[in-house]
This record gives C-alpha cells, structure tokens and sequence, in this order.
C-alpha cells in the first residue's frame, strides 16, 4: 500500500497570514493523524512564509510520540538566516524520519523542478551522507524524464549520491490530467520509477496529486512507497473537513 504523508504547509501560510496562533498546526496534524494518514511532510522556506522551525519542531514531537514519520522538505543549499537555521541544522535539531531534497529557489513559489542529478551529484552526495548518518532516509525531487536515455543518466547519478529514495515530481501530470491528455506524462512518470527501482532507489510521488489523478497516477505507476500531498488536500478539506478528505485519500490508496 501506498503511504500517505500530508503536507501541512497550507495550515501554516493561513495562520501566518492573520497573525497568531489559528489555525493551530498541531490540532491539524492530531486530525489527520486520527483519520489514518501515515505521516507528516512539512517545507519550511528561508522566508518562512509557511511552515516555521518552531513548526518542524512541534510536528517532530508529535510524529514521534505516536511512532510516525515526519517528512522534511527543503533546499540544502539555501543560507541560513533569522529565523531559519538552516536545512541541514532544521535536521539535526529535529531528526526527521524522511529528508527530502528540493532544489527550490528563495523567491521561488512552489517546487516546479527536479534535482539536475550529473550536475548536482557530487554536492549532493556529503549531504545525503551526512542526513544518512542523522539516521534520515533521504529522498531527492526528481523530473520525470520522457527520454529515456536522459534519465537514464539522471537515475544512475541520483542513485550515485548514496540517496535512498526518489520524490517524482508530478506537476506535468496533474496538468495533462486536467487538460484529458495525461498520457505522455504518465509513461515518463512510470518509466523514471522503473529505472529508480532498477538502480536500488525507493520511490515517492508528489505535486498537484488530488482525489480527481491521484487513483489513475498510480494505476500506471506501480509501486510507489510514498505520495506527500497538501495543496489540494486542504483545499479539498474546505468543503468536506480534514478527517473526511484523508479518509478519501486512503481508501483511493
């Protein structure tokens, strides 16, 4: 069965953008804890626009006192600042059962990219040794790859860091299926998965997976360990509240 870690990073942009405590991220995370959901995926950005270090540490409590994992997105090669440690010291601090390496910007809005892995491998791979030896596995973002000999190479060198996992970024799919026209993404998508599993890799999902793709994504996707969705999931709790929606999400899992 295909686990599910939801993202609570949209809890945090409505409280940060009142001011105060509400909504509270820990009463949001009991609740879909409480629902079934397996775990907790939480991005906390150098601006903290969202999700806070004091989120990640409360979170990390409370995912570890009921024997569950907590998912830590983020740049590794972002500065610390105010207010922000740092990726890697947000790591240690915490020790999330999952570290997963996005290659997103400051400024950027969402994660809308992978990991260039030949060109990235040899900075990512002290990193992914030294979350490693934190005791994280760690999970890279990586594109769906069309051409197959182009990912080829991207899979051999992601596998190459020491990393454990990859996270497929899913955005292009989501698009298609909106658009009806999925096709070509998903056979990217399936095929990035198989080449990850040959090369020793688990393999992870994420980005605009909702209830409306995410049974067809993995349908064609077989074997998917992990799928970390937010966006849409509180979006769809709006109507239909937290514990419904990721009831939803696990009965399509």
């Amino acid at each position: 069965m295909t686990r599910l870690s939801v993202n609570l990073n949209k809890i945090a942009v409505l409280r940060n953008s009142r001011g105060g405590g509400e909504p509270d991220m820990l009463r949001a995370a009991r609740a879909c804890l409480d629902a079934g959901a397996h775990g907790l995926t939480l991005h906390p950005r150098p601006d903290a626009r969202h999700a806070r270090a004091d989120d990640v540490m409360a979170l990390a409590g409370l995912a570890s006192g009921r024997g569950l994992e907590l998912n830590l997105e983020g740049n590794p090669f972002a500065a610390p600042r105010p207010g922000y440690p740092g990726f890697i010291a947000l790591c240690r601090e915490a020790r999330p059962a999952q570290a997963t390496l996005v290659p997103d910007d400051d400024g950027q809005l969402t994660s809308d990219h992978g990991f260039d892995f030949v060109r990235d491998r040899a900075r990512l791979a002290p990193i992914v040794a030294e979350l490693r030896a934190l005791g994280c596995r760690v999970s890279l973002f990586a594109d769906a790859h069309a051409d197959s000999s182009a990912g080829g190479a991207a899979i051999e060198a992601a596998a190459a860091t020491g990393a454990n996992r990859i996270e497929i970024y899913t955005g292009p799919f989501a698009e298609g299926h909106a658009a009806g026209s999925a096709t070509g993404a998903l056979a990217a998508c399936a095929e990035t998965a198989r080449r990850a599993r040959a090369a020793g890799l688990g393999v992870n999902a994420g980005h605009d997976l909702s209830q409306s793709n995410l049974a067809d994504f993995l349908a064609a996707v077989p074997g998917v360990e992990e799928v970390s969705i937010g966006h849409a999931l509180i979006g769809e709790a709006l109507y239909e509240g937290l514990a419904m929606t990721v009831r939803r999400y696990l009965a399509l899992l």
